[in-house]
């Protein structure tokens, strides 16, 4: 991965060398600060009169976080949250550029200013405890660092007790505090009105664990037309997940990390760092989707080639599963992963331009994992169901120039994974298969830990190291949310964790209603890539799901393509109902990798529209999308190279579009010029609808 020209200005403040006999102190400010580069933010730190680590967060001046704590509660020993002294402290400033091996923009800056502050307590066991602190123009990041220590060899963590306190009763998206998935609907109400214990919607969510009256992150809130913020967090690595537990009355919110079988949260053996806790901040909407917080927090790449992984579009034998048409397993007389309906969807493949195929139900063990407490062993990843030659299906694949994804379903049953994993990575390099699908439906066993824990946390890492190991990308399902990790790891290409697709065909109460993508845009697609399965065409489920629809309209479906990022875009529905679909062409041509990207106009679950400049070609492609209001929008071309000329196909909803009444209205226009400097199209969009437009250069 290339490198770019780095700047590194360093100011010491202070710094002084610490001793485990007692705390010394240097000529210390009465408050520490970093301020973004352009000096839109300042987070400032001081020790409160206890000696309570405390900082706040100013954006242009208004204080959005009041003067908030930091601090632990520890198993067997005192709290880690007075008592304190400033020991030294450090100012530095950073700037580099460095490059994305795929994604939303090739380039990546990190620009920031840090504060490093050294803590002591005043009195015995003088444990020492350090804070980072990063302000960027798009947010700040901080963690806690435990020092390698005489008086503190491993720390027990029960609660992480950081807190963030407002001065508003800010709007807030949120979904609940579930220690076990992220599926569910979001939720629109001010900071004051959150009721995480008091959704019906749990209920209907098999694995799901909501213990407190805490959300999961990302965390979007907005003061009225002003401030946006984003509250998640980054780099998670060995450590539980974090919840943020809401105290409504008092505009307050603490960080309840997620819990295990043995009674707390984290134990990890000293030195070590915490997650980065984060916070973005925009004048807009617009300016939570185009931050890069989150990567820049994490680590660079441990992957010196990722050439071997290619952004691609795929199809699959999974949509007919949901829909009924088809099973996993073949006790039921219907099973979907034959060979020859293996082949039928490899042709499609290659005749569409689509890089692979996604093959579900393929191995043994399908009959007997749902319903059964004790799944350990259930299933096997190398043992194909005798109706399905892998050997002639891999080999008709590499034949034909198509890739096999892979498909690994754990039942939430890591350990028997972890046995077999070894064996299952050799089998895919051993095709030539490069990515796989993994899963983890049901309670995680053994009973006591959760999807969310450290315990499932360094499992999914596991998993990462073994595939990267083999050059095998990962798209987890069920998985712990992103948290940039793709910077370090970059063959986790992408995952779920959120309600997908696959909702809108499992009954009517349970599909995704049309501001669901609106608001997913701000929430869950902050964090990175998600495997939402864009596409379908057969949008009222006929004949297999009378009774359910999918709530958007056929063009928007075509917008999630640029508006909805991951590498891996599937062209999820059934591939007959992509015959003599004039529709189908905008997925054979929308790229997968870019170059960059640009939020043209946004408002959090009301609308967005999103332009993508593809790697390599300088085709662009443009997104927008829209909850149940209709929208009349002005489209401008200012974000294009200036003078250019390029050749457009629109794919818009026709005069009568509605996402219930008449979802297919779709209106194609073809061909025709504009020229980049000089141009506007004035679009409307239907309810629940979008639209689509490829903008390929012309050759001067």
């Amino acid at each position: 991965m290339r490198r770019f020209a780095i700047l590194l200005l360093v100011a010491l403040g202070g710094l002084s060398a610490c001793s485990d006999s007692g705390p010394s102190t240097p000529d210390i400010p009465e408050f520490l600060e970093a301020r973004s580069p352009s000096d839109k933010l300042a987070v400032r730190f001081y020790l409160s009169s206890e000696g309570r680590p405390t900082y706040r967060v100013a954006y242009y001046g208004i204080i959005d976080i009041q003067p908030s704590h930091l601090g632990f509660d520890l198993k067997d020993a005192p709290p880690l949250e007075k008592g304190f002294a400033i020991t030294g402290f450090e100012n530095r400033s950073f700037d580099a550029t460095w490059e994305l091996p795929w994604g939303e923009q090739r380039e990546v800056r990190n620009h920031y200013n840090e504060l490093f502050v050294a803590l002591q307590e005043q009195e015995a066991p003088h444990r020492r405890l350090d804070l980072r602190f990063r302000a960027y123009d798009d947010g700040i990041g901080f963690r806690y660092e435990f020092p390698e220590q005489e008086n503190l060899d491993e720390v027990v963590i029960m609660d992480e007790n950081t807190e963030f306190r407002f001065q508003y009763d800010y709007e807030c998206w949120w979904i609940p505090g579930d220690w076990d998935i992220y599926e569910h609907l979001y939720q629109h109400t001010k900071f004051s009105e959150i009721d995480a214990l008091n959704l019906e919607e749990k209920q209907e969510l098999a694995q799901s664990y909501i213990p407190e009256n805490a959300v999961n992150t990302p965390f979007t809130l907005k003061q009225a037309g002003k401030t946006h913020l984003s509250f998640h967090e980054a780099a998670l690595t060995d450590y539980a997940g974090m919840t943020l537990r809401i105290e409504p009355d008092s505009l307050r919110m603490v960080t309840e990390l997620v819990g295990s079988a043995a009674g707390h949260k984290v134990r990890r053996k000293v030195p070590f760092s915490t997650p980065w806790r984060t916070i973005q901040f925009a004048s807009d909407a617009a300016g939570l989707i185009e931050s890069n917080l989150i990567l820049n927090l994490n680590e660079p790449s441990k992957i010196d080639d990722m050439s071997w992984f290619q952004p691609m579009k795929y199809v699959g034998i999974w949509w007919e599963m949901h829909l009924g048409k088809s099973s996993w397993d073949r006790a039921s007389g219907r099973h979907g992963a034959t060979t020859e309906n293996a082949k039928r969807h490899i042709d499609f493949a290659a005749e569409n331009g689509m890089g692979g195929v996604l093959i579900e139900g393929w191995n043994t063990g399908w009959e007997h994992w749902i319903g059964f407490e004790d799944r350990e062993g259930v299933f096997d990843f190398v043992t194909p169901y005798p109706d399905y030659d892998l050997d002639e299906v891999a080999a008709y694949a590499k034949e034909k120039g198509v890739d096999i994804i892979m498909h690994h379903e754990t039942s939430a049953a890591p350990r028997t994974y972890e046995q077999q994993m070894d064996t299952a990575f050799a089998l895919m390099k051993k095709h030539g298969m490069r990515a796989v699908k993994t899963g983890y439906v049901g309670k995680i066993i053994p009973k006591g830990e959760y999807h969310h824990g450290q315990w499932m946390v360094n499992h999914y890492r596991k998993v990462l190291e073994k595939a990267a190991a083999q050059q095998i990308a990962i798209n987890a399902h069920e998985p712990i949310k992103d948290t940039g990790i793709r910077r370090t790891w970059p063959n986790a290409v992408s995952r779920e964790g959120a309600r997908g697709q696959e909702f809108n065909a499992w009954g009517a109460a349970n599909g995704n209603p049309p501001n669901h993508l609106p608001i997913l845009a701000f929430t869950r697609l902050l964090s990175g890539p998600m495997d939402f399965t864009p596409g379908i065409f057969n949008l009222k489920l006929e004949p297999w799901k009378e009774n359910n629809q999918i709530n958007t309209t056929l063009a928007q479906q075509l917008a999630l393509y640029v508006v909805i990022y991951s590498p891996v875009q599937m062209a999820a529905d059934l591939i007959e109902h992509y015959a003599d679909q004039p529709a189908f062409q905008f997925i054979r041509d929308v790229g997968v990798d870019w170059e960059q990207s640009r939020v043209l106009n946004a408002e959090v679950g009301e609308y967005v529209t999103i332009a993508r400049e593809e790697r390599g070609t300088g085709r662009w492609f443009v997104g927008g999308i829209t909850n149940e209001k209709p929208r009349e929008l002005l489209l401008r071309f200012d974000f294009l190279p200036p003078g250019q000329r390029y050749t457009c196909t629109l794919y818009q909803d026709g005069p009568d579009a509605h996402w219930n009444d008449n979802p297919f209205d779709l209106e194609i226009v073809p061909a025709f010029e504009l020229r980049a400097d000089h141009a506007a199209l004035a679009l409307k969009l239907a309810p629940g609808g979008g639209f689509a437009l490829s903008l390929l250069p012309v050759a001067e």
